[in-house]
């Protein structure tokens, strides 16, 4: 440790300073410089290079769904504790590889939304999970590793216990479940329907029911923390309509470890429902199940409109099929298998997340708790999908650039989708479960993802509308609600700053994460203004921009540090850059300090480009021997130190060096951090069991690997990306242009991180960016590589 704190000290001159010594685990052995360069035989398919059980120690609720399609609301997979809940909302729950039993399996996984656990048994009934300590005392059952198989689109698992081989795939709104049992009197199917699940939060009411013509219906109505905190009051419904293939022998409900034989319906929290079958060796049940957020009646139409007539070896076809196609949409070759496996997995996350909430007929969940109807075109198609989401702190470094330039049909869906909840509710809704307010951390980025998408011509809606919530979302304070964020914003308007005030709460006096949010609000002014630039809006241009010069007030030249003002005006007096929560939301000071992504340039001059750059590179010097994050299995391992890659406020750090007059220093620690935070294990996948918050550090992971990325997320009225050093030798996109857009290198190996030299369509290119609009249009572009820095690049 001694070692590590000195290196500190020596490496940023901080020989003044009197804080306490860095607080990280003490490092042993070299850097690893990544896997070695190899050829290999391509696989048949990108599917081959896609495994979801990568960092599934200690995930969230969302995060291992193998048996769903892109974007989809049916998301299956198994769970492990899912039934057990979280205090808080946010806690890693769900699937957890060091477990060694299953308890069941879900059927909807979103931020605040999980639903639905269906389970196959033998012998005994019982009808509670059971402790995972004792898994003989409830139905839940071990299982082997050996013995599971996850893929994109599919999922199977044989239950020890009991001699079964689960099965699960999916459509967008069905999810398929089949069951092989052994030769038995006594093979249950239970479908525990009334109680807590993931992070659905407390069961309000439920109804389960079985008819004699094999349909099985119920729903469920859920209190998530996020909502209790967000829009007191409000709930979460989910619904249900499936169908059995086989008839059983006998029927019953229950409610925890009460049955009632013969009852085909119940309702009330805790409701469930079990069917009976007499096997055969080796045979299999399907369930095959269509969801909504809207009513029972639609999720049978979804069903019906979907998996009507559709196997489950005919399902898990089209789900495969769907992924292939959309994966390829990026082709990769040449590096290593291992590169590639971050590569399509981190695709595989990002493309899984933030999914459907819409039906067949267009029909969707208002705020309000109506039902909205989405326009319908002339063949009876919705002209847009909603979608669930969390959060979107952060994603504009990473899920927004991806969309942008591969997926832009998808990203005006989810403007569209955050305007339908702006006109019912009158405010954008930064995280959102089913249209209620679900916002993560208490912010609000949703303007700057619209400005965003506006810029990079994604801008099939009402972009009038859009501008006018994106607006509110940055200056309106007066009777600002709780589910909108932001509720300390009128202190940043007003004073300048958002005033510290000790401990945990927001409000309109201020905020214990006051300079985070000071730091936020003047990125996404910034990013409105850009909005306003280009619709000619010359009044809000110049409000917003005298907005986001707020973030000097709050930098303390004499330490070079950004630090917490009280209202009186006054620098708090105790200030320890490590610490985290004081002023700071999920980071520290020495993290924070470099949160000024709209103004990079403006940033450097404040510090000074040579200290910023010797600053700025002792940091991922230190960083190193930590893997960029710690290796402590915690969403928040890495708070206290200099960097954590871990965590949204951090993604952008190592891009910086690129407006200094040391480029290359981003292409060496960029790859660096894919070498080394990023694994291929359970435990070690995004991190060591950190917040991979629904494909923000997948999606970060690839465009590291394609060499594109821009600080500014892509806010400017003619966005452009920066570079580093791509990891493949060909990269090939599908950007939705008649040409695509390909990445070639020549010399690449794991000791040459650096561009010696960048051709643009045959010609030499020696600008720092890149405009979207030059890739969207079938760029080719080519990087020469070696080991030692080109200082005369650009």
């Amino acid at each position: 440790m001694q070692r590590i704190t000195i290196l500190l000290v020596a490496l940023l001159g901080l020989s003044a300073w009197k804080g306490p010594a860095w607080k990280g685990p003490a490092w042993k052995g070299p850097a690893w410089n990544g896997p070695q360069q190899e050829a290999t035989e391509e696989p048949h398919s990108v599917l081959d290079y896609v495994d979801p059980n990568i960092g599934t120690a200690h995930s969230r609720w969302f995060f291992y769904t193998p048996a769903a399609v892109p974007f989809g609301m049916a998301k299956l997979g198994p769970s492990t504790n899912g039934s057990e809940g979280n205090e808080q909302g946010w806690e890693a729950v769900g699937y957890d590889a060091r477990h060694t039993s299953i308890e069941g399996f879900a059927n909807l996984h979103e931020f605040q939304v999980g639903g639905f656990l269906f389970m196959a048994t033998t012998g005994k009934l019982q009808t509670v999970p059971g402790p995972r300590a004792h898994p003989e005392e409830g139905y839940r059952s071990r299982f082997n590793k050996e013995d599971v198989q996850a893929a994109p689109g599919f999922y199977q698992v044989v239950l020890k216990d009991y001699g079964i081989t689960a099965a699960l795939t999916a459509t967008k709104r069905v999810g398929f479940q089949q069951y092989t049992f052994p030769a038995t009197d006594s093979a249950y199917i239970l479908l525990d329907v009334g109680n807590q699940l993931g992070e659905s939060g407390k069961v309000k009411d439920a109804y389960v029911s079985y008819r004699e013509d094999n349909t099985i219906e119920g729903w469920v109505i859920t209190y998530p923390e996020y909502v209790k905190k967000y829009q007191p009051g409000g709930e979460v419904r989910m619904y249900f309509s499936g169908l059995v293939d086989k008839k059983p022998t006998a029927v019953g409900t229950f409610s925890g470890a009460t049955q009632y034989e013969g009852q085909t319906r119940r309702t009330g929290p805790g409701a469930g429902l079990y069917l009976r079958f007499e096997t055969q060796p080796e045979e299999a049940v399907l369930l095959k199940v269509g969801f909504s957020y809207t009513s029972v009646e639609n999720a049978r139409k979804n069903l019906e409109a979907e998996a009507q007539d559709l196997s489950f070896q005919q399902a898990k076809q089209r789900a495969q099929q769907t992924w292939t196609n959309e994966l390829s949409k990026i082709r990769v070759s040449g590096s290593t298998p291992e590169n590639k496996t971050k590569f399509y997995t981190g695709l595989f996350h990002a493309l899984l997340g933030r999914g459907l909430a819409s039906d067949v007929n267009g029909q969707f969940p208002q705020n309000d708790g109506t039902i909205g109807h989405i326009p319908l075109d002339e063949t009876g198609t919705p002209t847009y999908n909603f979608y669930n989401t969390d959060s979107v702190w952060g994603a504009f470094w990473n899920l927004t650039q991806l969309w942008a330039l591969v997926w832009p049909d998808y990203y005006n869906d989810f403007v569209q989708t955050q305007l339908a909840v702006y006109k019912n509710a009158g405010w954008l809704g930064d995280g959102i479960a089913n249209s209620k307010f679900v916002s993560g951390v208490g912010t609000n980025f949703v303007g700057l993802i619209m400005a965003s998408a506006y810029q990079c011509g994604i801008r099939d809606y009402d972009v009038e509308l859009a501008f006018e919530a994106a607006y509110k979302n940055e200056v309106t304070f007066a009777h600002r609600i709780e589910g909108a964020g932001k509720t300390d914003l009128k202190g940043f308007v007003e004073n300048g700053y958002v005033a510290y005030l000790p401990g945990w709460n927001t409000s309109t006096s201020g905020s214990g994460f006051s300079v985070s949010h000071t730091l936020e609000y003047c990125y996404s002014s910034y990013a409105v203004a850009q909005f306003a630039k280009a619709l000619g809006k010359k009044k809000e241009y110049q409000t917003l921009m005298q907005l986001s010069e707020n973030w000097k007030n709050l930098y303390d030249k004499t330490a070079d540090f950004v630090k917490p003002k009280l209202p009186s005006g006054q620098f708090i007096e105790e200030f320890d850059p490590y610490a985290p929560w004081i002023g700071f939301q999920e980071g520290n000071a020495w993290q924070y300090t470099f949160y000024v992504p709209h103004d990079p340039k403006g940033l450097i001059a404040h510090m000074g480009e040579e200290k910023f750059v010797h600053r700025l590179d002792s940091v991922f010097t230190v960083s190193e021997k930590t893997e960029f994050g710690g290796k402590d299995i915690d969403a928040f391992a890495g708070l206290t130190y200099l960097y954590n890659q871990g965590n949204q406020p951090n993604l952008h750090i190592p891009w910086l060096f690129n407006f200094t007059d040391h480029p290359w220093l981003t292409q060496k620690w960029v790859r660096e951090i894919c070498n080394q935070f990023y694994g291929t294990e359970e435990i070690h996948g995004y991190g060591y069991g950190q917040d991979e918050d629904q494909g923000q550090l997948g999606a970060w992971y690839v465009m590291a690997a394609i060499g594109l990325f821009d600080v500014k997320g892509l806010v400017e009225t003619a966005p452009s990306f920066q570079f580093s050093s791509p990891l493949f030798d060909r990269i090939e996109i599908a950007t939705g242009g008649r040409e695509p857009l390909v990445i070639e290198t020549s010399g690449n190996a794991p000791d040459h991180p650096y561009i010696q030299a960048i051709q643009l369509n045959g010609a030499s290119y020696t600008d720092r960016q890149i405009p979207l609009k030059t890739l969207k249009k079938g760029a080719h572009l080519k990087f020469h590589l070696g080991a030692q820095p080109n200082r005369a690049l650009y």
